[in-house]
């Protein structure tokens, strides 16, 4: 609507400089609102070529869905990010994983089974949608979910851990394209169900850490064959990571809330056995994830409503003691639920 300045001729001076200070004042946020729109139109800028490696989005109850990770584009840490995986209202993102459409990639479920599914098994999607239900490729029991997603050939052994601290490693051999749909690496009578898993060079450190943010950190090579307990974990709490890690490494520790930080393992001390109690690495009560990464790497956020986020882990600040974390991803009534790191 187009108004005309009336005649204020006969209006007095202090009503005049207020109403000149109520125009300033429009004229401002009229200028605000255009910049931004402006901005909102323009079209985010890809953050690499076209690339044959996919971002796999799976949630919860097993939809799935792959993109190409060039159409994501870069933003800063503690943007909004973009809308990605479409899940019904009680069906939130779980998992994330970067693969080549080449490839496979490994699903682990929380009965301590192993699927292998190729990539280009998924059909490709636009960057916001449904996908489709991979419970269906595969027999899965009563009750079991995937609660990891690794890319194949990602080292020498995979290491799983449970709810309740017990960990095993998997030699690669066993996990390659003659591995037997729903085979069990796992006894879920010995330590409770199986939380997360992660690729080994065989002879790494392994990282574990708790929904409190407690952790312990031990050689690999003292893990027996059958498994041994990693972590003694506390009664209300439990395992909800395990990286791969050496002394230089850094290790991306992600809450609920969409805060996060980067602990450095050299102010991390190593364990001379495992089974001990953990240690406080982060300050949080609900903590989502641990990946190890390097200031190259670039990290993807996804949340309950299926909001995604890419941005450089150089961004993060490394910290060799105990911290809340910095902002990662902006929320509205939302939280995250699953990270992953992906290598350029």
């Amino acid at each position: 609507m187009n108004l005309e300045r009336p005649d204020l001729t006969d209006v007095g001076a202090e009503v005049l400089v207020y109403i000149e200070a109520l125009e300033m004042e429009l004229l401002q946020l009229q200028t605000t609102e255009s910049a931004q729109k402006s901005v909102a139109e323009k079209p985010l800028e890809p953050s690499e070529p076209p690339t044959s490696m996919n971002v796999i989005s799976i949630s919860r109850d097993g939809f799935a869905k792959r993109t190409p990770r060039h159409f994501y584009s870069r933003q800063r840490r503690g943007g909004m990010g973009v809308f990605d995986l479409e899940t019904a209202v009680n069906d939130a993102p779980a998992l994330l994983v970067v693969a080549d459409e080449d490839e496979a990639i490994l699903l682990f479920t929380n009965f301590g089974r192993a699927f292998r599914l190729q990539v280009e098994a998924l059909t490709e999607t636009p960057v916001r949608a449904r996908g489709q239900n991979i419970m269906t490729l595969f027999t899965f029991r009563p009750h079991e979910r995937i609660i990891a997603a690794l890319p194949t050939d990602g080292g020498k052994a995979v290491a799983l851990a449970s709810q309740r601290g017990w960990v095993r490693t998997v030699d690669a051999s066993r996990l390659g394209s003659t591995l037997i749909p729903g085979m069990s690496f796992y006894d879920v009578q010995q330590g409770g169900y199986v939380t997360s898993a992660c690729w080994t060079s065989g002879a790494d450190e392994l990282f574990v850490a708790t929904r409190q943010g407690k952790a312990i950190r031990f050689a690999e090579r003292q893990v027996h064959r059958s498994g041994s307990l990693g972590l003694r974990v506390a009664m209300g709490d439990e395992v909800v990571g395990i990286t791969a890690v050496t002394e230089e490494s850094g290790v991306f520790l992600l809450s609920h809330d969409g805060k996060g930080t980067i602990r450095h393992m050299a102010g991390f001390r190593l364990n001379k056995a495992p089974g001990a109690g953990g240690k406080v690495a982060m300050k949080t009560d609900k903590l989502v994830g641990a990946v190890t990464i390097q200031a190259e790497d670039d990290l993807f956020i996804i949340s309950e409503l299926g909001k995604l986020i890419r941005f450089k882990a150089e961004e993060v600040p490394v910290k060799t003691g105990v911290v809340q974390g910095v902002n990662c991803m902006t929320l509205r009534n939302d939280a995250v639920t699953a990270v992953c790191v992906s290598k350029l």
